[in-house]
């Protein structure tokens, strides 16, 4: 075991609730340059203060992290809404062998814990939640991930729409890949760089996509890409933020997609029918193109 004074956070959990210690090290995958949490040395961390995920699968494996990575006796403070996980965190909990006080505040449920000096089913947790070969999808899947059990059917309908691209593109929002198989196929496509905000679905989508003409990245589309003069972006845009509907995130996506194709340069993009995103895309794109409307979605072609 390691003498440890170093603090942890997952994700941001709101300040009045639970504030993090000034210097904790972030371990969310959802933030770019975090650190990795399933590489911590075990009792190298002497608090950890999580926001835990919604999902069972996801919320069990990242509090076994959490405690793994605790000195037994160190400190394990983790929240989360009520309706999304908090009032299944106690129990779980328990069954690791903690001993475990809860308080509520703000919809939200409060935990907190010591790391015991045994650690119960802890292995068993981590591999389930760990990644995974999905023989049904035919790849590499992390729980917690989008989609990562199950095919969207808004990406299919667009992987079933896309045409052979040529030069240099992108897959905003690039998941484990999926879309990304169907771009690669052409041989006339360069390069393809494929952006998500999820570092676990980066590695995934590194695993999946053997091809030297894609490249990874781990960033967050909406505070800027970098790329310009592309010949094409694809996306199917988060439009969720949070549990929470939030039309904004995929209308930040289509300006991003703007900003880096050329003149004459193409977005095909799949949106839920709901979505209202012809008013950001007719003022960006001097050609908007309806292609497909099935099964509650609609796919656009927009050239810059």
């Amino acid at each position: 075991m390691h003498d440890s004074t170093r603090s942890g956070v997952y994700g941001t959990p709101p300040a009045e609730l639970a504030e993090a210690p000034e210097g904790a090290t972030q371990f969310s995958p959802l933030i770019p340059g975090s650190a990795r949490l399933e590489e911590q040395p075990e009792g190298s961390f002497s608090d950890m203060l999580v926001l835990a995920p919604p999902g069972t699968v996801e919320r069990r494996y990242t509090t076994a992290l959490a405690l793994r990575a605790l000195d037994p006796g160190g400190a394990l403070t983790i929240l989360a809404p009520k309706d999304k996980g908090g009032s299944r965190i106690a129990k779980e909990l328990k069954s690791f062998g903690c001993s475990v006080s809860e308080t509520s505040r703000r919809h939200y449920r409060i935990c907190t814990c010591e790391r015991p000096s045994l650690l119960t089913g802890i292995d068993e947790t981590l591999m389930e939640g760990g990644p995974r070969r999905d023989e049904a999808l035919g790849l590499w899947t992390w729980p917690g991930v989008f989609s990562w059990n199950r095919l969207d059917p808004g990406s299919v309908l667009l992987e079933q729409s896309l045409p052979a691209f040529s030069g240099r593109g992108a897959d905003f929002g690039c998941g484990i890949g999926i879309l990304a198989r169907t771009i690669l196929a052409s041989p006339t496509v360069e390069h393809l760089a494929m952006l998500d905000v999820d570092r676990r679905a980066v590695d995934m989508a590194a695993r999946n996509i053997a091809d030297p003409r894609a490249e990874m990245r781990w960033v967050d589309v909406r505070s800027g890409t970098g790329l310009q003069g592309l010949n094409f972006v694809v996306m199917n845009p988060p439009f969720h933020d949070g549990g929470a509907e939030d039309q904004s995130l995929g209308q930040t996506f289509i300006r991003r997609a703007a900003e880096a194709l050329r003149p004459g340069g193409v977005l095909w993009l799949v949106a839920n029918r709901h979505l209202p995103y012809e008013g950001v895309l007719k003022p960006l794109f001097r050609r908007v193109t309806p292609k497909v409307e099935a099964g509650g979605y609609k796919i656009y072609e927009a050239m810059k």
